[in-house]
């Protein structure tokens, strides 16, 4: 008899970030001199918001547009166990639709934004309580 082995949900999250993406998309390229050594996804939100979320935020990566959305980049896995506030939209790879053209470039060699400022800032933005604020039903 074969032995039944359990699989976790890190696992599956990280098979399903494994598949091909569908369709045309594009990783945001990083400038020249930059280095992204804990890999790489990108936040995005509408246009309209992102000129009320960059003043909240202690240092701004790369920040991208494409004509409706800002898209930032942040490290890779910054969506574990942390849902991000409707209307933003996470990358895993920073693969988008499109093209996006780069609005900000940070000093140094590092393109990220601190994820949990950003979170923090996009939570107060669109007025939602961040995750772990929540109350807990039993």
């Amino acid at each position: 008899m074969g032995q039944d082995h359990a699989i976790g949900l890190n696992t599956l999250v990280r098979l399903q970030r494994r598949r091909p993406a569908p369709g045309p998309d594009r990783r945001l390229p990083l400038p020249d001199g930059m280095t992204a050594p804990l890999g790489c996804d990108a936040v995005a939100v509408p246009d309209r918001l992102g000129p009320l979320v960059v003043p909240r935020l202690p240092r701004v990566g790369c920040v991208y547009a494409d004509g409706s959305h800002w898209w930032w980049i942040v490290p890779s896995d910054s969506d574990y166990a942390l849902p991000w506030p409707a209307p933003a939209q996470y990358a895993p790879g920073a693969l988008i639709t499109g093209t996006a053209r780069l609005i900000h470039r940070p000093e140094g060699t590092v393109p990220y934004t601190p994820p949990i400022p950003l979170y923090l800032a996009l939570c107060r933005v669109t007025d939602t309580a961040p995750d772990w604020s929540r109350a807990v039903s039993a």
